[in-house]
């Protein structure tokens, strides 16, 4: 059985960072209010006038993520970026990000699925690779959530932060790589979650930020139970699924929304805290971008050993949610110190 297995990781944040200090002049709350009620301390803020849009920083993640799989650009067959803050309408941030890094063999596009789109793309890249349609894939999660956010409402503004993460993926038939996928929606809720086109406002102090002429939106109380339960409903699936127990999961990677979320989400199917990763003390809800972060830093501190359990969870508008199980492993090379890319059998790049 062909799978396909994560051979590279990477991130890129910006270099601006928002701390809760300095939202205290910006917006009614405090420091304290912020850590109890979400864990996030600061959150990084990408400058229009650097090289941070969002093709930028997904260039960054893909290029970190590509060195350490040792793979070249050219040999990449399919490109998917999940993202709801692209720099165009159109083309694609996939694209973009196709002629930047000089993926001249891939096709590219993106998903537009919230919070979810990193783990939509991982399942469409998954699902190329077991079919024998895409030998080697790049997946990323790239936004710029600092561009739609309005800095007069606190309930979101001091939730939100820029990043992007990246994994590069090839076939496997060793028995790692991506075990399972688990994708759901539900429309029925998307006004709890959503942009709308109407003007922010940017304080003085942020003048870095390129602001988009829409806003994001939420009901964060109703959204906050949908997410516990639709987390917890789809992790608990994905381990029936593939016949695993709670403890069988050395590290679960949850998206980074909300201690509050993460805490309640890891209590009720059974996992304890030091099995779990977060990091959005430090980035805040970076979106799509949120899990391929996670696990380039969790994957980078050697966190994560062949043969490891991995459990990604995700949630975000739409509604939409999933889950992926991931059996961890190291790569396969040739006697050149070079990936091997299979597809049902080993083909040399």
């Amino acid at each position: 059985m062909t799978r396909s297995r994560i051979i590279g990781t990477g991130s890129f944040v910006p270099q601006r960072i928002l701390s809760n200090n300095e939202l205290e002049r910006i917006v009614e709350t405090n420091d304290e209010w912020i850590t109890r009620r979400t864990g996030i301390k600061e959150r990084r803020i990408a400058s229009k006038g650097k090289r941070e849009s969002t093709t930028d920083l997904a260039t960054q993640a893909a290029e970190n993520a590509l060195r350490m799989a040792g793979v070249n650009a050219e040999d990449l067959d399919m490109i998917v970026v999940g993202t709801v803050t692209p720099d165009r309408q159109f083309p694609s941030t996939g694209c973009m990000l196709q002629t930047a890094i000089g993926a001249s063999q891939a096709a590219a596009f993106d998903v537009s699925a919230g919070c979810s789109g990193f783990l939509y793309g991982l399942t469409m890249a998954d699902n190329a690779i077991r079919a024998g349609t895409s030998r080697c894939a790049l997946v990323v999660g790239a936004e710029r959530l600092s561009t739609i956010v309005n800095w007069q409402d606190r309930s979101t503004c001091v939730l939100l932060g820029d990043g992007a993460g990246a994994v590069v993926m090839a076939g496997s038939t060793n028995g790692s790589g991506v075990l399972s996928t688990h994708l759901r929606s539900d429309g029925a809720f998307w006004d709890l979650l959503y942009a709308s086109y109407e003007s922010c406002y940017l304080p003085e102090s942020l003048a870095c930020i390129d602001l988009k002429p829409f806003q994001l939106k939420m009901e964060g109380n109703r959204l906050f139970k949908r997410a516990v339960n639709c987390l917890s409903t789809i992790a608990e699936k994905a381990l029936a699924e593939n016949g695993l127990a709670s403890s069988d999961i050395h590290l679960m990677i949850p998206h980074q929304a909300n201690i509050r979320i993460i805490l309640s989400m890891a209590q009720t199917i059974g996992i304890p805290m030091e099995k779990v990763y977060t990091n959005l003390d430090r980035y805040g809800n970076t979106s799509s971008a949120s899990i391929p972060i996670a696990l380039d830093e969790a994957n980078r501190a050697g966190l994560i050993k062949d043969g490891d359990m991995l459990l990604l969870v995700s949630f975000g508008a739409g509604l939409t949610w999933g889950a992926s199980i991931i059996k961890w492993g190291s790569h396969n090379h040739n006697e050149h110190g070079r990936p091997l890319l299979q597809s049902g059998t080993d083909l040399e790049i």
